[in-house]
């Protein structure tokens, strides 16, 4: 069976010192260089936010508060600090990740009308990243996914990977919580695993 591992946004703007940093997200990388130097993976993605400065998910952009809600194209839209813009430092990956196994990049939210989430397509599902194609053409049937944040971009990529039939596993030390609301990250591993995702130590 054909494995990829999916490495979401360990990016500098989600990490320590970053405009929306994870906690503790620094811990997850050295779990994620083990995983790449320890396991044989026929395919190693990395994904990446790549936002324009003008991008509608950023609080600045519509005179709004960081945490406030608007609707955004009919669809509910959290207020994000700026983050991950193009071309920025914090855009980049960490430094102290391993770059040289990726076999490919991803990059999401590039569309300022509208947020993406997941590695595989925007939040609304008009706009595809290639990933799912990538991943087919490679004959991948079991994805791995580590990476940030756990409650909003590494979820809703593992329940795209799930729902589009890929055997799916989060790997909980290789990924960390946001926690807008303190329980998000509980939350977030009771649904994957009622998914149908595998939630490894």
């Amino acid at each position: 069976m054909k494995k990829a591992l999916i490495v979401v946004d360990v990016q500098n703007d989600f990490c320590e010192g970053g405009s929306l940093a994870v906690p503790k997200s620094s811990e997850i990388i050295p779990y994620i260089n083990l995983l790449m130097q320890e396991n044989t993976y026929d395919q190693i993605v990395f994904s990446q936010d790549w936002h324009p400065a003008d991008h509608k998910s950023f609080a600045s952009n519509n005179g709004k508060k960081i945490g406030e809600t608007i609707s955004l194209n009919g669809a509910p839209q959290f207020m994000w600090p700026d983050h991950c813009v193009q071309g920025t430092f914090g855009a980049e990956f960490h430094s102290e990740l391993d770059l040289a196994k990726a076999t490919h990049i991803v990059q999401k939210g590039k569309n300022p009308e509208i947020d993406s989430y997941s590695a595989f397509q925007d939040n609304s599902h008009f706009t595809k990243t290639g990933l799912d194609d990538f991943l087919k053409y490679h004959e991948i049937q079991l994805v791995e996914i580590v990476g940030l944040a756990l409650d909003y971009c590494v979820k809703y990529t593992a329940i795209d990977a799930y729902n589009l039939g890929y055997m799916t596993c989060l790997h909980f030390n290789g990924t960390r919580a946001v926690n807008v609301k303190p329980e998000n990250g509980r939350d977030t591993i009771y649904e994957l695993l009622e998914t149908g995702i595998t939630v490894l130590g």
